[in-house]
């Protein structure tokens, strides 16, 4: 299945791709990768080390002609988003990606694909194997745990590199050129609550939440795709209110950064309820599918009656929890003012867990203001103290704020019109890129983002343009002979 793809064109690009799909690189278990791109580098015979923190870092000599341009950083991350749909059995700390080709895509097997960076750093380590094209002095710069945290480009001191131009590879559009991105902020609110035991003459159900697209919970936000926790409180709020419904256990959503396409909860009902609970709930799932049903053609809400739990969450957490779930904002909570359809400040709640005497809600609060990240991130840490819970800030990233003037940004756009005939779309990104995190080090660098066009990044979904990966390749080749000489 995979050897398939080392047959597109551009080979290089998708022979490497396939090599990295191989290794198992999930954030904070980057071990593999890591020394699986040590050894590619010096198999070149290039300069090739690791950093304090583990990000790889390797040097290419210019090409004949081309010593006196400006030493260019070329970045992606080697760490991807491991999801995958609930029936497929796949090891990602063991196996590599099962790929293959449909029409003009390149598709995982019921998983994530790695596109997002994989297909950026794939690209970078064709630049570092050529011999065929001409470019200035390269610094290859391979970052960590981009994912979840960012912690690799936050951890890169000043210094290391000597570059004075990047390119970042991560931008997922074939005509966009990235000059800025979000900021970001973990919010996590924890509570404890105290188990009772089962109510007398009860009912256990299992109610699952299940067939949503998720997705980039930057890039996608925007969509109005449905979060499946925000769609299973729906049903606790409906449940409890009217028929006494308790919960025993939850499970919904699973990484920071993407839009939670699962919720599996069990809850119990009073028996003398239970015939009532369940023809009302099934009025309010067909509400909710048909409120969804141009977005979301998958959803499935599935209520089976299962085994009884020992225990349940005592009554005035569980008010606590869904209130304060149906209070806190969820999706775009503000557009930008000066760039048109660009989300400026959001949140995903991304993942909440109810079990064993202890509730967490995980959320990712992303803008391109600064003072917009802290005030909605503020808003959240208000709503859940209100009902009682502990919260914290973690994981705080500053945004890229856009220069129109770059150098880089007129050779990009240049070429991208000489080439194309037609002119690209230059915008900020509601994504965190490291850009704005490797720039507080590296203050006076220039930035650009650009990359092949990626759909359903962060989800089972998730695939890469064929022809759009040949166009990438075919700028990134004519920005590299354009880099300006050094002054």
């Amino acid at each position: 299945m995979n050897q398939d793809i080392r047959n597109i064109a551009p080979k290089s690009v998708w022979n490497h791709f396939a090599d990295l799909n191989a290794v198992p690189r999930p954030s904070k278990k980057e071990e593999r990768i890591i020394q699986f791109m040590v050894n590619f580098g010096k198999s070149l015979n290039l300069e090739t080390f690791v950093d304090k923190v583990g990000n790889v870092i390797i040097k290419k000599p210019a090409t004949s002609g081309m010593e006196n341009r400006k030493i260019t950083v070329m970045q992606g991350h080697i760490d991807m988003v491991h999801q995958k749909n609930s029936d497929t059995v796949f090891d990602f700390d063991q196996e590599g990606i099962k790929m293959y080709v449909d029409g003009d895509w390149v598709k995982a097997d019921g998983t994530t694909l790695g596109a997002d960076n994989g297909l950026g750093v794939a690209a970078i380590m064709a630049v570092l194997s050529s011999t065929d094209f001409p470019h200035p002095e390269i610094e290859a710069l391979f970052t960590i745990d981009e994912e979840t945290g960012m912690t690799g480009a936050m951890g890169l001191e000043g210094g290391v590199l000597k570059g004075e131009i990047l390119l970042n590879l991560d931008t997922e559009e074939d005509d966009e050129i990235g000059i800025g991105c979000a900021g970001g902020v973990d919010v996590t609110a924890t509570k404890n609550y105290t188990e009772e035991n089962l109510p007398k003459n009860t009912t256990a159900f299992s109610i699952a939440v299940r067939g949503l697209n998720g997705g980039h919970s930057g890039m996608d936000i925007i969509k109005g795709l449905g979060n499946a926790n925000k769609i299973m409180n729906r049903l606790l709020f409906e449940g409890y209110k009217n028929y006494g419904l308790r919960i025993a256990e939850l499970n919904g959503g699973s990484l920071r950064n993407a839009i939670p396409r699962e919720s599996f909860a069990t809850v119990v009902i009073n028996n003398e309820n239970k015939e009532t609970f369940l023809s009302e709930t099934t009025v309010l799932i067909n509400k909710i599918k048909a409120e969804f049903l141009t977005l979301e053609q998958k959803l499935s809400i599935e209520i089976q009656e299962v085994q009884s739990p020992e225990k349940v969450m005592e009554v005035s957490a569980q008010e606590d929890f869904i209130k304060s779930i149906y209070a806190a904002l969820n999706g775009v909570y503000r557009m930008s003012p000066d760039v048109n359809g660009l989300v400026e400040t959001s949140n995903n709640i991304a993942k909440i867990t109810i079990k064993n005497g202890t509730i967490k809600i995980g959320c990712l609060t992303r803008s391109s203001s600064e003072s917009g990240k802290w005030d909605l991130a503020n808003s959240l840490k208000s709503c859940f103290e209100l009902a009682n819970f502990t919260v914290t800030f973690s994981g705080t990233y500053p945004g890229w704020l856009p220069n129109m003037n770059s150098s880089i940004l007129k050779i990009v756009e240049g070429n991208y019109i000489k080439l194309f005939n037609e002119q690209p779309h230059v915008a900020a990104c509601h994504a965190g890129l490291e850009c704005g995190i490797l720039g507080q080090n590296y203050p006076e660098m220039e930035m650009i983002s650009f990359g092949p066009t990626i759909r359903g990044a962060h989800s089972p979904d998730e695939r890469a343009g064929i022809k759009s990966t040949q166009k990438f390749w075919k700028l990134l080749k004519e920005v590299l002979k354009k880099i300006p000489e050094k002054a």
